[in-house]
């Protein structure tokens, strides 16, 4: 009976599966045990709530409580989703993409829709902001487990309240033209800790509605909208190591030999860069005077 006991005991305490779960923008996989032991993994709802991604400055009353907070690049992202859930029932048509556009940052993408028609959560997640906020009109803002914020603007009715817990792919809102619309459109965003990225880094905006990897690092440019345009697709290079990133920084490094006329200014907007940028790469003053043929490092 001792050895039954013991072997019992022995096969209780394997492994019967593993949950993957994101904690503070990592995966991390714990073993979930068969029922009858003490320890058995509860369901991932009952952990959710002690996330401290999810939790932090929570507040229904600012639409960006990260407004005082900056953030250090790169960061870790990661998901448990394979694919998320389309924000509108017909084909997804993007008519305006994340980047400059008009002279102004664009920090989301527009969706084509018709007044009236259901908007839905992307991923799961808890409602953190609802309320009318200045050119986004009706606004949504759903939390999710791994610390992002999906934004949903222009809706004509907002069909959550602050608080509550939504699925992937739950009707959240309708569709409409409120705030700063040309049109009906969903003005999606997808923030982090305040700060908006573009989109199509994250999802694949295509038939298959794939999140593009499990883990990912986030970097300056893709939280930057003057490194895009809003007419077109920019090119998606996923960067799933910190030698990914520094291989591609190396790649991307550009000679850029100054001709008549050039001044810092100008470099800088062609190549949709910061001045400073451009000094702190090449040791130059704000105020440096340019000669022609002086070659300048492009990052």
């Amino acid at each position: 009976m001792v050895v039954a006991q013991e072997t019992l005991e022995q096969t209780e305490n394997i492994p019967v599966d593993h949950k993957k779960l994101v904690v503070q923008g990592e995966i991390i996989c714990l073993p979930i045990y068969p029922k009858k032991n003490s320890n058995y993994f509860p369901e991932e709802n009952d952990l959710s709530e002690n996330l401290e991604a999810y939790n932090t400055k929570w507040d229904n009353q600012q639409f960006n409580p990260y407004w005082n907070e900056e953030l250090t690049f790169p960061f870790q992202l990661a998901f448990q989703d394979e694919d998320f859930s389309p924000p509108v029932d017909r084909k997804m048509v993007i008519t305006s993409r994340y980047g400059w556009r008009r002279g102004r940052p664009h920090q989301g993408i527009d969706i084509d829709l018709q007044v009236g028609d259901s908007v839905k959560s992307i991923l799961e997640g808890k409602i953190r902001y609802v309320g009318y906020h200045g050119g986004h009109g009706n606004t949504v803002v759903v939390r999710h487990y791994n610390g992002l914020e999906t934004v949903y603007a222009h809706l004509s009715k907002s069909l959550v309240k602050e608080n509550d817990e939504v699925k992937k792919g739950q009707i959240i809102g309708t569709g409409g033209v409120t705030g700063n619309a040309r049109g009906s459109h969903l003005h999606l965003e997808v923030r982090y800790h305040g700060k908006s990225i573009n989109p199509e880094y994250l999802f694949e905006f295509a038939s298959d509605t794939k999140v593009r990897s499990d883990t990912l690092f986030v970097t300056k440019k893709w939280m930057t909208p003057r490194y895009h345009r809003s007419t077109r697709m920019s090119k998606i290079v996923i960067h799933k190591t910190m030698e990914d990133i520094a291989r591609i920084k190396e790649e991307q490094k550009k000679i850029y030999t100054v001709r008549k006329g050039d001044t810092l200014h100008r470099i800088a907007n062609k190549y949709g860069l910061a001045v400073s940028e451009i000094c702190k790469t090449n040791s130059l003053k704000y105020n440096s005077v340019l000669k022609i043929g002086q070659q300048i490092i492009i990052n």
